[in-house]
């Protein structure tokens, strides 16, 4: 059990790091207020479900193991997020279009939450790394191999999704600040250049 605490306590420390997961829910909090966010964080949810699996099954390894492979999901995943990035910041050229145009934009975009942040975690190999790497070094080796790295998996996911509830929450609370014009520029800006830079940032990973 100390092996599955110390496993926590790294976990949270983690988690709470920025990184383009924290920028997507930033974005779509306030784009698309709480229910923006948390459709951002489902899809993210359902993205670690899945590399869990994927751990847990073994795909992981051959997906690191394969430098095609490996290449194939860094640059799909770079380009989403580059493309991320992009629409980030055209759509600030866009603000002096007509109130309604903007609403429905919004709602179109809002859709798409879900969408964001499935990808951007599905198609990012760094994550299948991470589970590769971070998660058997808690394993003990006298127990189940199979059971220990997916209770390990989902916790993750589970805390993951506590903070971000949190953090949604919190960014709410101050949304209307952050909803002033400049602000929202300043933010989507903000945003849009940090997504471009972790696609980029991605795009020149090397295969461990």
């Amino acid at each position: 059990m100390t092996q599955y605490y110390l496993f926590v306590a790294m976990s949270i420390f983690l988690i709470i790091l920025p990184g383009p997961d924290t920028g997507l829910v930033t974005q779509n909090t306030i784009l698309h207020e709480k229910q923006g966010g948390m459709k951002t964080v489902f899809g993210i949810l359902c993205g670690l479900s899945i590399h869990t699996l994927a751990a847990v099954l073994g795909i992981s390894a051959i997906l690191v193991k394969s430098a095609f492979l490996f290449s194939i999901f860094k640059y799909i995943g770079a380009i989403y997020l580059i493309y991320l990035g992009c629409v980030s910041l055209w759509s600030l050229r866009k603000k002096g279009k007509q109130t309604e145009d903007i609403t429905v934009e919004n709602k179109y975009q809002g859709a798409s939450c879900f969408r964001q942040g499935f990808l951007t975690n599905l198609l990012n190999p760094k994550v299948a790394i991470f589970f590769l790497t971070f998660l058997p070094q808690f394993i003990q080796h006298n127990g189940n191999t199979f059971f220990q790295l997916f209770i390990m998996g989902m916790t993750y996911t589970v805390l993951t999704f506590l903070w971000f509830i949190l953090y949604i929450y919190l960014i709410n609370a101050i949304r209307t600040w952050m909803k002033k014009p400049s602000t929202e520029r300043a933010i989507q800006g903000i945003s849009g250049f940090v997504l471009l830079a972790f696609g980029i940032k991605l795009a020149l990973e090397k295969r461990p």
